[in-house]
C-alpha cells in the first residue's frame, strides 16, 4: 500500500499545486486555462498518438473491454440520472448533470500519469476506449438531456465539436497506424515523444487550477457526497463486475478498467452543467470533493488490484 501511495500521491501534489497557484493568486484563470489549452491540443494528443501508434491494435483494444467499460458507464449515468428525478426531486437537466459527474471520471488527464507506471504502455488502449466511452458518448447524451426542451441542433453541435476533437483525432489516428502496421519516422517519434512527456505535468497542474476555482457549497455537501459515492465506489465495483466475473477477461483489462473507474469526477462535468445552466453547484462539489477523496481512494484500489507496486 505504501509503495502505491508513494507512486500516486505526487500525480495528486502537482494538482494540488495548481489548486494552491489559484488559491493565492499566483496564477490567473487565463494561465490556468492557457496550460490546460495546451495540454488538451497539443501534449496529450501527441502521447496518446505515439503510444497507440506503437502498439498492435489487437493489444490495445478489445471490443469486450469497450462494451462492458461503456455498459458501466451508462448504467451509472442512468442510475443516478433516475435517482435523481424520483428520490432527489430534481428535475431532467439536474439529474443528468449529476449522471454526468458520477460518469465522467478525469480520465484523460489523471489516467495517463497514473495507470501507464503501474500497468505500462499498453494501458493506453483502456486510455483511450474510457475516454471515448465517458467524454465522446455521456458528453453526447449528457447534452441532449441537460439542454432546455424544444432546443434545436444540440446534438449536431456537439457531434461536431467531438469530431474535431484533438484527442478523440489522436486516438483515431494512432489506431489506424497500429491496425495497419506503419511505423512513425523515429524523428517524429521522438518529437511526439518529448511533446508528450509534457502532458502529465500541465495537464495536472491546469487542473489544479481549475479546481481552485470552485467551490464546495456546504448546502451540496450530502448531494455531492452520493454522488462521489456513486463514482468512486459504485462505478469501479460495477467494471470490476462486468469485466471480471461476467465476461472473464484477463486481469490486465480487468485491473485497469477498474482503476480507469475510480478516476475523481472530470472537470468537464462542470463545464457542461455550466453550458446548460443546470446543476453546476452540485457538480462543482462533486468534482472538488471526489479530487480530495481519491487522493487516498485511489492507491487502496490501485493496491488491492495489483498487489506489489511495480519496480522501475
Amino acid at each position: 500500500m505504501l509503495g502505491f501511495l508513494s507512486l500516486c500521491l505526487p500525480i495528486f501534489a502537482v494538482v494540488g499545486l495548481g489548486w494552491a497557484a489559484m488559491r493565492r493568486g499566483a496564477i490567473t484563470p487565463a494561465i490556468s486555462d492557457g496550460v490546460g489549452h495546451f495540454a488538451f491540443s497539443f501534449a496529450l494528443p501527441a502521447m496518446l498518438l505515439r503510444l497507440m501508434a506503437a502498439q498492435p491494435l489487437a493489444e490495445s483494444f478489445d471490443p469486450r473491454f469497450f462494451g462492458g467499460y461503456l455498459a458501466a458507464c451508462l448504467l451509472v449515468f442512468f442510475a443516478t440520472l433516475a435517482g435523481g428525478m424520483l428520490l432527489a426531486r430534481h428535475r431532467r437537466g439536474q439529474a443528468a448533470a449529476l449522471g454526468a459527474a458520477a460518469a465522467m471520471g478525469n480520465v484523460g488527464y489523471l489516467g495517463p500519469p497514473l495507470l501507464l507506471p503501474i500497468i505500462g504502455e499498453r494501458g493506453a488502449g483502456p486510455v483511450a476506449m474510457a475516454i471515448m466511452s465517458e467524454v465522446a458518448i455521456v458528453i453526447a447524451i449528457g447534452s441532449v438531456l441537460m439542454a432546455p426542451m424544444g432546443e434545436r441542433g444540440v446534438l449536431g453541435r456537439v457531434l461536431r465539436s467531438l469530431l474535431l476533437n484533438p484527442v478523440l483525432l489522436s486516438i483515431g489516428g494512432g489506431a489506424v497506424l497500429g491496425a495497419l502496421g506503419i511505423a512513425i519516422p523515429a524523428p517524429v517519434e521522438r518529437f511526439l515523444a518529448f511533446l508528450g512527456a509534457a502532458a502529465g505535468p500541465t495537464a495536472l497542474f491546469a487542473l489544479g487550477g481549475t479546481l481552485g476555482r470552485l467551490s464546495l457549497d456546504r448546502r451540496m455537501v450530502l448531494l455531492a457526497g452520493a454522488a462521489t459515492i456513486g463514482k468512486l465506489l459504485a462505478y469501479p465495483l460495477l467494471v470490476w463486475v462486468l469485466l471480471g466475473p461476467l465476461l472473464g477477461l484477463e486481469q490486465f483489462w480487468v485491473q485497469a478498467g477498474v482503476m480507469l473507474a475510480a478516476m475523481p469526477t472530470a472537470t468537464n462535468a462542470f463545464v457542461l452543467a455550466q453550458r446548460f445552466h443546470t446543476g453546476a453547484e452540485a457538480v462543482s462539489a462533486v468534482v472538488l470533493l471526489s479530487t480530495v477523496i481519491a487522493a487516498g481512494a485511489f492507491p487502496l484500489t490501485a493496491w488491492l488490484l495489483a498487489g506489489p507496486v511495480p519496480g522501475p
